[in-house]
Formats: C-alpha cells, sequence, structure tokens
C-alpha cells in the first residue's frame, strides 16, 4: 500500500507554504532569551557548550548567545561559547543581543576580535506607543538612537539585526521610519518581535507583508525574522503564519523557556517543519536537546508536552491500543508510528507504548503481558489484570501488574494438589 493513499494531507493542498517549497532558517534563543524566565537558572558555561553542541546538532542555523554588556559573567559566557564555534567549526551563526547604544554593542565588538568569528548584533528598542508613552521617549529619539547604534556597528564590521521591540502593536508609520534608518545606516535584517504575545496569525500575515514592502521600497536586499511569544498561546501558529508569508528566520528556544510564559519552542517548531519536509535533519536526538535544556535550567518537563513528554506516545485507551496493536501485527514500522499518531515517535527517537489503564481493552493487557515476558493466551491471567485495571483509578504501574501477576501465581498454585488448599 502506498503511504500516500492512507494519508490525506490537507497540510500541503496548493497554496500552502510547504507545497510551494519555502525554506526558512531557524535562530535558537535558548542561552539568552530563554534564560530571562524567572524561575530558570542561568547554566554554568560548560553546560552552555554542551547545549551549544545539541544546538548544532539540530541543524540550527544560528544562536543567540547571550548579552555581552549584561556584567562579566555574561560577557564570559559570550566568550567561551563564540570561542566554542570558532574552534569547533560548529556550523552555527552567532548572533549577540544589546540595546540600540554603543556601550551595548561595543562588547560583541570585543568578542568577535578575539575569537575571530563574525558576530552579528540584535540591536533592540522598544517603539510601541505604550512603550514609548511609558519611557517618556519621542520618534525623535528613537531614530537617532537607531542611526548611531547601527552605523557604528556596522562600520565595527558586525552584522546588524535591527530589532523592534513590541512590534505587533506598533504604528506603522513609526516602523517604516526606522525601519528605513536602520536599512540606509546598513541594517541587514529586520526582526518584528511579539514580545508580549500579543498578535494573532492574521496580524503577523500582516505585518509581514508590511515589512516586505518597507524593505522593498529600499531597494536592499535585507532579511526578515520572526520573534515569538506565547501569551495568548499562539506562538506556534503566528510562527507558521510567518512562514507562510516569507519569514526569512524564526526564532524559538528549547521547550519555549523565556520571560513570563515563554518564547516559540523551536523543538516543536523543528517538529513541525521535519513533517512538512522542510528541515531535512536526523531529529533523533530532540530528546536529548530538549532533556538537556530541561535539566541545566533546573525545569520539569510537563507529562504532556508534545513529542518528548513522557505521554505522547503513551496510550492506555482501548481502541487506540487496538488499532496500534494490530499494525505491529502487520510487522508495518511506517504504520504502527502513524495509525493514531499525527507525530511519527520513531522521526524523534521513540516508540509508541502500550499500558493497562482503567480505559483499557484486553488487547491491552495481552500486548502488556507479551511485551514484559508473560503468556498472553492464559485466560485467568489476562482477566486478574484485567479485571484490576477496571477497579482502579489509575494507569497501572509496572509494579501494580507484577504484584497481581504474582498473586495469580500463588493462587494457582495453592489450587493444585499438594498446594496450600489441600
Amino acid at each position: 500500500m502506498d503511504p500516500n493513499d492512507l494519508i490525506y494531507d490537507w497540510n500541503r493542498l496548493p497554496g500552502s507554504f510547504a507545497y510551494a517549497g519555502a525554506h526558512v532558517e531557524l535562530n535558537d534563543e535558548t542561552l539568552r532569551d530563554g534564560l530571562q524566565n524567572p524561575t530558570v537558572k542561568d547554566p554554568p558555561i560548560g553546560r552552555k557548550i554542551e547545549m551549544l553542541h545539541l544546538i548544532a546538532e539540530m541543524g540550527i542555523h544560528a544562536a543567540d548567545i547571550g548579552l555581552p554588556a549584561a556584567g562579566p559573567r555574561a560577557r564570559e559566557a559570550v566568550l567561551a561559547l563564540a570561542g566554542e564555534i570558532a574552534e569547533q567549526g560548529l556550523p552555527i551563526a552567532p548572533n549577540c543581543a544589546a540595546r540600540t547604544v554603543k556601550a551595548d554593542i561595543a562588547p560583541i565588538v570585543d568578542v568577535a576580535q578575539a575569537t575571530g568569528i563574525q558576530m552579528e548584533v540584535g540591536a533592540f528598542i522598544g517603539c510601541s506607543p505604550i512603550r514609548q508613552y511609558a519611557e517618556g521617549w519621542g520618534l525623535e529619539m528613537l531614530l537617532r538612537t537607531t542611526a548611531e547604534a547601527v552605523t557604528f556597528a556596522a562600520e565595527e564590521g558586525l552584522d546588524v539585526m535591527y530589532v523592534t521591540e513590541d512590534t505587533t502593536r506598533s504604528r506603522p508609520q513609526t516602523l517604516k521610519a526606522l525601519y528605513t534608518t536602520a536599512i540606509e545606516c546598513g541594517a541587514r535584517r529586520i526582526c518584528i518581535a511579539d514580545t508580549v504575545g500579543h498578535s494573532t496569525p492574521f496580524g503577523v500575515r500582516q505585518l509581514v507583508r508590511f515589512v516586505r514592502k518597507v524593505i522593498f521600497d529600499t531597494g536592499e536586499d535585507v532579511k526578515i525574522d520572526w520573534h515569538g511569544h506565547r501569551d495568548r498561546g499562539l506562538a506556534m501558529p503566528n510562527a507558521l503564519a510567518a512562514i507562510e508569508e516569507g519569514a526569512d528566520r524564526v526564532h524559538g528556544t528549547a521547550l519555549g523557556i523565556g520571560e513570563r510564559v515563554g518564547n516559540t519552542a523551536m523543538d516543536l517548531l523543528l517538529v513541525n517543519l521535519k513533517l512538512l519536509d522542510m528541515h531535512d535533519v536526523d531529529l533523533t536526538r530532540l530528546p536529548a536537546y530538549c532533556g538537556l535544556a530541561a535539566e541545566i535550567c533546573g525545569i520539569e518537563i510537563p507529562h504532556s508536552y508534545p513529542v518528548v513528554g513522557s505521554d505522547a506516545f503513551r496510550t492506555g485507551t482501548g481502541v487506540h491500543a487496538s488499532a496500534i496493536i494490530k499494525a505491529m501485527n502487520m510487522g508495518d514500522a511506517w504504520l504502527v508510528d502513524r495509525v493514531y499518531s499525527g507525530v511519527p515517535a520513531s522521526l524523534f527517537g521513540l516508540e509508541q507504548k502500550i499500558e493497562v489503564s482503567p480505559v483499557s481493552g484486553l488487547s491491552n493487557v495481552r500486548f502488556w503481558l507479551h511485551e514484559h515476558g508473560h503468556d498472553p493466551k492464559d485466560k485467568a491471567l489476562c482477566d486478574a489484570v484485567f479485571a484490576l485495571a477496571k477497579r482502579s483509578d489509575h494507569t497501572l504501574t509496572r509494579q501494580e501488574i507484577e504484584d497481581e501477576i504474582a498473586a495469580c501465581a500463588e493462587g494457582a498454585g495453592a489450587a493444585q494438589p499438594g498446594g496450600k488448599n489441600e
């Protein structure tokens, strides 16, 4: 059977960016923006270097390695990470965050000179009306600051990504003035930032179209980045909408860590791009990428988290398990991975798991017994475990099932001639 005959994919119909063969690059913000979350720990440099290598393994094109102007600890980490990229030849383009002031940009110039690696500065400035009002800023000040900072960075040999904070709540005339100035002064990337997670996919599409027109009017070759937060829970659809409208690069963090409720989850972005044939990289180490991020930042991965959560490919439901077991009995690994899952576990180094729970059928019990070395044809044993599950208020643990098996064996022995009942 042709797999294409078994799944009708509405995601790939004409008009979709996947159908059009779109390409997008990725920028990992785990080691900078991700660490702004109030709950996470700032890992030691050695663990950050481990994370950097996993970022490279994931085929992620660029990484924000810190804001060196934040202090000696941050500067030391940035220097070490940039040095590791240079010495190991990691296929990652490094960038650093900075306010649009020379004092923030100068330390990035120092890192570039010390390591001999090309650096990009993500020079950010707030521009929404509400931010301007709270800060007491005017447009003329924003334009002057932008021109001075971008000119300085470009003249010092840095690649410049000009980032407008709170872009998704900013006036079009303000954005046009700032972007035009930044581009004229040497910026070759414009980053649209949904800083407070305000946008919807509709808003994203309108904004990216607007920015593309602004860039077109300058006549320069300038790329567009999308940086999203998930305050409304819309970070992933917003990122996909940005790609659909032609964003060249999208930002994210491992497990979506970041300020407040976090950023676009890089791991889930990788999953979606992989499933759309837009990221041709082996992602079987994705659980290691997520696991390391959780470990070094001192957080737990929720059990229900997509793909890498402990329950992502685990089912105790009878109907679901029955379909998976039938696929297993057919010896069709492709079918096993997809008959009751929209995400093939094996693509990410994982596998389907069948448990025994209050909503299980006998097929779950038989499969579990077979997988754990017990006789699935023993009707009395199957009935006993099945009855235990139906009395339970939770998915049975291995120990609970093994205890029931032991009790059945003991009862069977006692019933034999010469047993305890004799």
